[in-house]
């Protein structure tokens, strides 16, 4: 299975690589929502995540981008923020999120919740 992730933090793009290609993922990672898309556009994935709060794109506009396009209508994209606010729960949820991880994430939760989102 492909994952991409989409984070402007180095440290949580490791965490992220380290805990799902110990899972047996494959892992495709860009460091904001423009090189999200720009990634998207070229590999197909299986599943996203993605951070709100990062320069260039944040998390809401790269969902908004990427539900825009006929391709990925159904792919599960995860956000996983520090945000725990209703308001942006709600703007990830419009913007066409599939679920919600508080950061700091717990591995086995996370990679539980990537199995229930793709089969």
């Amino acid at each position: 299975m492909r994952v991409l992730t989409v984070d402007d933090s180095r440290t949580i793009l490791a965490m992220l690589h380290h805990t799902l290609t110990n899972a047996g993922f494959e892992v495709l990672q860009a460091e904001n929502g423009q090189v999200g898309l720009d990634v998207l556009g070229r590999e197909n994935v299986d599943v996203v995540i993605t951070d709100i709060n990062m320069p260039v794109m944040d998390g809401i506009e790269f969902i908004k981008n990427v539900r825009a396009t006929g391709k990925h209508q159904s792919l599960p994209i995860l956000i996983l923020t520090t945000e725990t606010s209703q308001d942006k729960r709600d703007q990830g949820r419009a913007a066409g999120g599939t679920g919600w991880i508080v950061k700091p994430f717990d591995p086995e939760k996370l990679i539980s919740v990537i199995n229930k989102v793709v089969h």
